[in-house]
């Protein structure tokens, strides 16, 4: 049966229908949000989680492995701010099209910058991929603030942890299997002395997934934004403001964690393949374990927001974090390396990432959200730029006599991680109606319940796959 038409029915019906029309299609998006993220996470599997890698191949040294994670964070927030102020005149879905659109281009110069070091060129190719991949982080950053504003306006905010966990469940297995199998196709080739045509291989399929992801970009339903006079506030103006409120100092601890992290994020993969002589495969199996764990704490994490709010969740992965690096001084084994540091970073950086971006849909209007998503990238992003030039000139330029200077760079980042979270975690506030939580470490392990809800969460699955899949005959 059809809905009739709108010009047929009482005002009053007529307000009904459109809400009925309009919860239909905010339903259907957010289905369709998940396919779209699903398509965007095989690039990042097949693609950016192998770009250092594929720099390394190029003959990169450390300060431009360190660059080529540093120059991306400097030039991305540049990139929202534009974006940011491009929903003033042009459709929030027009703007997060158009940028995926580019960025799965940007993958073919990458690819042709190896077959030329491939063919006997090499002297300048690794600069030149840190300026390339810089622009390709430019094309995937513009269409950020408004992916966030729509997104704020689809999903109910009663079910934001839920859905959002679920999601970045999904997504993140996707990226688990895109990561797993190009590790495969690079040390297929690599047996054969082709390397670089493995890179090839994996960086065209991560062009052809973010083509796929900009065309369900283009299918997502818009609800209408206005931006009321007065909205806009710069981000000066921001930064004079942000000690002394909420979002501001929440803000602040992002581009502090954010840079204390990258001053070593850059060189787990250098340290895994050229101190440790780990292939491929191996740093593979390594690296996705802790996105494994993020999978399979999602759904449970998303779930504990809703109910104690997304500050707890900031709070555990405040707690956890610090240690991460710390663990990688005890011990080069992968399996070590897989199930104790790896593990809790599932937990703590699911948790972080979690906590902190539905923590922006909590404090913030919706006609801001666009712009604060965008300052506050602007911090995240900053950290990210200084801390990784920051680890990069250690790494190349410091000598530490007294151990690997890899290892004393996880040591600093570790030590400063704490700082961070100690300082200015007790500084941020929950701004939702949230059920009061006790600060003992053993209520939060009852309470989060990991063991239990990752099991139920399995058995869930299950069936939804065997309802899909082995449907009963009539």
């Amino acid at each position: 049966m059809s809905l009739p038409h709108l010009s047929e029915v009482e005002p009053f019906q007529n307000t009904k229908i459109f809400c009925q029309m309009d919860n239909l299609e905010k339903k259907r998006t957010m289905k369709l949000s998940v396919s779209e993220g699903s398509a965007a996470a095989v690039m990042a599997g097949a693609g950016d989680t192998y770009i250092a890698p594929f720099a390394l191949s190029l003959g990169a040294n450390n300060f431009l492995i360190g660059l080529i994670s540093s120059l991306p964070a400097l030039v991305s927030p540049i990139a929202q701010i534009v974006g940011s102020r491009l929903m003033e005149k042009r459709s929030r879905k027009q703007i997060m099209t158009l940028g995926p659109v580019f960025q799965a281009l940007m993958w073919l110069p990458i690819i042709v910058l190896g077959l030329i070091y491939w063919h006997g060129v090499s002297s300048f190719i690794p600069t030149v991929l840190v300026i390339v991949y810089a622009i390709y982080a430019i094309f995937g950053a513009v269409g950020g603030p408004a992916w966030f504003s729509l997104l704020g306006d689809i999903v109910p905010a009663r079910i934001r942890g839920k859905y959002f966990g679920k999601r970045n469940k999904v997504c993140t297995s996707v990226t688990v299997a895109a990561t797993v199998l190009a590790a495969f196709v690079l040390d297929y080739y690599k047996t054969k002395g082709m390397v670089l045509l493995g890179f090839a291989v994996i960086f065209l399929a991560a062009s052809v997934s973010r083509m796929i992801s900009a065309y369900l970009l283009n299918r997502y339903y818009e609800p209408e934004l206005k931006l009321e006079e007065g909205y806009y506030f710069s981000f000066w103006q921001f930064v004079a403001k942000a000690p002394g409120n909420n979002f501001g100092r929440f803000v602040i601890y992002v581009g502090l964690l954010y840079f204390s992290t990258l001053i070593a994020a850059p060189f787990f993969t250098v340290y895994m393949l050229r101190n440790l002589g780990f292939s491929y495969t191996t740093l593979m199996l390594v690296n996705i374990s802790a996105t494994v764990f993020t999978v399979l704490f999602s759904p449970i994490l998303g779930k504990f927001a809703d109910k104690y709010g997304n500050r707890e969740l900031l709070k555990v992965g405040g707690i956890i974090i610090p240690s991460l690096p710390l663990f990688w001084l005890f011990s080069g084994n992968p399996w070590y390396l897989a199930f104790v540091p790896q593990v809790l970073s599932g937990l703590g950086w699911g948790a972080f990432n979690l906590g902190a971006s539905n923590f922006i849909y909590d404090v913030v209007t919706p006609q801001r959200r666009g712009l604060c998503i965008t300052y506050f990238n602007v911090f995240m992003y900053a950290g990210t730029f200084f801390g990784a030039t920051v680890g990069g000139a250690i790494a190349t330029y410091v000598p530490i006599a007294f151990m690997n200077n890899l290892l004393f760079i996880f040591l600093i980042s570790g030590l400063l991680r704490a700082l961070a979270s100690l300082i200015m975690l007790p500084k941020i506030k929950e701004v939702r109606d949230v059920q009061i939580l006790s600060s003992n470490p053993l209520v939060y392990i009852k309470e989060m319940n990991l063991v239990e809800g990752v099991i139920y969460e399995a058995l869930n699955d299950f069936k939804a796959l065997e309802s899909r899949f082995f449907k009963p005959k009539n």
